[in-house]
């Protein structure tokens, strides 16, 4: 791998993993468009610490106050949404282990790459018409189910963990800068396991420079993804994430049907 392309991919995994686009689907797409060879379990490991680390920094005054909630007595609204994340975790933990030979085999089709990102920036669309009610301090258990399973979909390139914990956010009628907010904290348990899943297949000669620059480009494009949504949904909404869906998901389609 060269330089450039962990720069790209870098970049490609700090957008797609925080907004609601799809890193994996991209991630697919981008050697199959350019015929770059695979880059691998190593790579992979590389852009998850990445996103990983900047998701943490971003948060990290969050999750201090959710861990000192879960630890005292007390009810508290950080209490209830440390339990919430964790067991909004464990549908999308369990079926991305039983599926990931599937996930690196059978779901990495472009056509099908294509067709998910259209039809889940469609029900993106519509989940985003809806009134914003509540808040995370209104979220219930069943909210927390609800989300989790939505986060499961996320196995299949294309669907976005981000857009379909935030599509599922949005129908269940949380604002946009809370189901943001929601769908970053629960990111960070599941890109920790998913690192931890590929992380058993690296070797010490593994890493080199290609490996570094991977993880600082995703990091900091990473941050800048967190921090610009998080501000656009306070006065916009999710529409130009569905076209830019509609578009890419059509390309691809077209592309694969007639190369």
């Amino acid at each position: 791998m060269t330089i450039f392309q962990a720069i790209i991919m870098g970049i490609v995994q700090g957008l797609g993993e925080f907004l609601p686009i799809s890193s994996s689907a991209h991630l697919v797409l981008l050697p199959w468009l350019f015929g770059w060879k695979d880059m691998g379990l190593t790579f992979d490991v590389a852009l998850h610490m990445g996103t990983l680390l900047a998701v943490v920094l971003y948060f990290w005054k969050d999750w201090v106050s959710l861990f000192k909630g879960a630890l005292r007595r007390k009810p508290s609204n950080e209490k209830r949404l440390f339990w919430y994340l964790i067991i909004a975790t464990v549908p999308g933990a369990l079926i991305g282990y039983a599926l990931e030979d599937k996930a690196a085999t059978v779901f990495r089709s472009p056509l099908l790459i294509g067709s998910m990102l259209i039809l889940m920036g469609l029900i993106l669309y519509w989940a985003d018409r809806k009134r914003q009610l509540r808040t995370l301090e209104t979220m219930t258990l069943m909210d927390a189910v609800l989300i989790g399973l939505s986060q499961a979909l996320a196995i299949i390139p294309g669907v976005s963990r981000a857009g379909s914990t935030m599509t599922a956010a949005r129908l269940l009628s949380l604002t946009r800068e809370d189901a943001a907010r929601f769908s970053f904290l629960l990111s960070t348990p599941i890109i920790m396991g998913a690192g931890l899943l590929s992380v058993r297949h690296l070797n010490a000669s593994d890493i080199n420079l290609a490996f570094v620059v991977g993880i600082i480009t995703a990091f900091i494009v990473g941050l800048l993804s967190i921090s610009f949504l998080l501000r656009y949904l306070k006065t916009s909404n999710f529409k130009i994430f569905v076209i830019y869906r509609f578009i890419v998901g059509l390309g691809v389609i077209l592309l694969f049907l007639f190369r």
